[in-house]
């Protein structure tokens, strides 16, 4: 009886939280921009708070020390930030000749810099296209590319990566910028010089003038940081929606939201950062994550609201005991990927937090949220949210990698307690803006005639299972993807990148779970050219360049044939399920080893400290953590 009492209570936070929603949508209200004019209520970095009722943004900074330890507190108002935005927006415009429209690609780390950049850019009616940090080379410009950015404002903590590729994005006709008091490189001009001195006077509405509900906003990619980057199309009217997710859960302007998350990801940059904009809250935010840090953090920093994914909740609880594990304020706890027995060992070790853990795509067009709080489940359909958001679970072939029709060549709905693929109908409340400058990756998300002639569905990718009691629970990815270190890793795409080395002539890439770890790892089966043999060191070295550490292949098998269907489609289900166990496999095995830069020879006693979790080489740091240090 208090469970039902408890979800009856959560549901009514939800239906009150979701008047932002509704609103976002223009039901009831013409659409309000999360930028009001003369109403911005910025925030920023690593530790990084802005407090409404005082005017005060506490927090910290780094300097520039990997292990993201807070070296010097800083401090930022709401009037600080909206000061800066507003100077910065005035330089991109006179300066950069900037026009509203246009769109400008951030490369940037966790810091202030980001929060206020963003805000200037939206001043002035400019799409951002947010870059991430880890990824590089022919990656990097091929992200670009598919967002058209004519522009880039960098860190120069990334020199080196946008040295590497700063011929051709000058061949290109890209310009490059960094909001930096001094440039180290020849030909790149230093813009914070010029921002100090601007004047802070609120922008002309011109500039915003044109900007509708459906104008994009921002540029997100997505499972695309594994060498050929998607940007996923975040427009105004999604940009609100997704930042009220936070006043849905029950952030309120009282609150200290505590966000270590990269803020090229929706989660950090919308929900945490934009959350806070839009409810008026405290935002501290880290440059990286810390397990060891996390909680001191949020005790000197009186936070009450977290951030988190899946992984972040583990290394939480594998961090030692502490005598003060639940002595701190945080009441509530917002984010996604949390599995089912780590959920219970948190809530045992840290104390009764409120978890509102939520499902949702970058690039989708409708989630779930768990507003019972129920453990293990991302959500519960009703009524309602089927009205608002007509979703199915449809069957699936794993194998085949395709959904089940039936005679008539329609797909079919699964059962309570079985598995399907989530499917989401494009409708004017739920549209789908898909990939920008890619209409081929568009289109292969949108199922069509799924339950009737001519309807569309917005293809999620995943596998769901909702059970007698209509609690909705994640089961996998299918397909060309899989999830590792937090990110989405489509295998096309690797296999693309690993087509191009001049020993391989086939490669099968696909997902193996590693004892205590998250998700699963990328392995590699290959065949050979003929007459060539596996170069290690090579291989490491190419992977290192034109693929993010979370994407390169941490095993490699050689084998002579790659198993294909009748129809010509590659095979991963024994490949999945054998593993990497030499002991099972009889072909060549190699293992990324991170000491000696190579693809080394797998053995018993690697196999045999990877089952254990011992942490030889600091195999278990390398596999498992994620955006930070211990």
């Amino acid at each position: 009886m208090g469970f039902k009492w408890q979800s009856l209570g959560r549901f009514l936070l939800l239906l009150s939280g979701f008047r932002g929603w509704m609103e976002a949508l223009g039901i009831g209200r013409p659409p309000v921009p999360l930028l009001r004019p003369g109403k911005t209520r910025p925030v920023t970095q690593n530790q990084e708070q802005v407090d409404r009722r005082t005017g005060r943004l506490l927090g910290g900074r780094t300097d520039g020390r990997t292990d993201g330890q807070l070296a010097q507190d800083k401090r930022h108002t709401y009037g600080d930030v909206e000061q800066l935005s507003s100077r910065a927006a005035r330089v991109f415009s006179q300066r950069l000749g900037l026009q509203p429209g246009q769109t400008v690609a951030v490369f940037l780390p966790n810091e202030p810099t980001y929060v206020w950049t963003w805000l200037a850019l939206a001043k002035l009616g400019c799409a951002m296209a947010c870059l991430n940090y880890n990824v590089r080379g022919q990656a990097l410009l091929h992200a670009l590319a598919a967002a058209r950015a004519t522009f880039v404002l960098a860190s120069t903590e990334l020199q080196d990566a946008l040295e590497e590729v700063l011929p051709d994005l000058q061949r290109d006709g890209v310009k490059v910028f960094y909001l930096s008091s001094t440039s180290p490189t020849p030909g790149v001009e230093a813009l914070l010089p010029a921002i100090e001195t601007a004047s802070d006077e609120p922008l002309p509405g011109h500039y915003r003038a044109g900007i509708t509900a459906s104008s994009k906003a921002i540029y997100i990619y997505t499972s695309g940081t594994t060498g050929l980057p998607k940007a996923a199309v975040i427009t105004e009217q999604k940009l609100m929606m997704v930042a009220n997710l936070g006043r849905i859960c029950g952030l309120r302007a009282t609150d200290h939201i505590y966000t270590t998350l990269p803020l090229y990801h929706s989660a950090g940059l919308l929900i945490g950062v934009g959350g806070c904009l839009e409810v008026g809250a405290t935002c501290v935010l880290r440059a990286k994550f810390s397990a060891s840090q996390f909680w001191d953090d949020c005790r000197r920093y009186n936070v009450t609201v977290i951030q988190y994914v899946g992984e972040l909740m583990r290394y939480l609880c594998n961090t030692p005991k502490r005598d003060n594990d639940q002595k701190h304020g945080v009441r509530l706890a917002v984010g996604n990927g949390l599995r089912a027995e780590v959920w219970k060992e948190f809530l045992q070790r840290f104390g009764p937090i409120s978890i509102w853990e939520f499902y949702g795509a970058t690039e989708g067009n409708a989630g779930f949220i768990n507003y019972t709080g129920k453990i293990g489940a991302v959500g519960r359909a009703n009524a309602f949210l089927k009205s608002f958001a007509p979703f199915e679970l449809i069957k699936y072939n794993v194998e085949q990698d395709e959904p089940i029709r039936d005679e008539r060549g329609f797909c079919i709905r699964v059962r309570p307690g079985e598995t399907g693929l989530l499917v989401i109908k494009i409708t004017k409340n739920t549209p789908f803006y898909g990939y920008a400058g890619d209409s081929k990756k568009t289109e292969k998300k949108i199922l069509r005639d799924v339950l009737v002639k001519g309807d569309a569905f917005f293809n999620s990718g995943d596998l769901l299972m909702m059970d007698h009691e209509k609690f909705v629970y994640f089961q996998d990815r299918v397909g060309d993807t899989f999830r590792w270190k937090g990110e989405n890793v489509a295998t096309t795409e690797v296999e693309a990148t690993l087509a191009m080395v001049n020993f391989i002539r086939e490669v099968n890439v696909y997902g193996v779970s590693v004892p205590g770890c998250e998700g699963k790892c990328g392995m590699a089966a290959i065949r050979l050219k003929p007459g060539m043999s596996f170069e290690g060191e090579n291989l490491y070295a190419f992977t290192r360049e034109t693929l993010p550490s979370y994407a390169a292949p941490r095993f490699v098998r050689i084998q002579e044939a790659l198993e294909i269907t009748g129809t010509f489609k590659q095979c991963k289900g024994n490949l999945v399920r054998e593993g990497f166990d030499p002991d099972i496999i009889k072909d060549p095995l190699f293992f990324r080893d991170e000491k000696t830069k190579s693809y080394v020879p797998m053995n018993a006693d690697i196999y045999a400290a990877i089952q254990e979790a011992k942490p030889i080489w600091g195999l278990i740091r390398h596999f498992c953590f994620l955006w930070g240090s211990l």
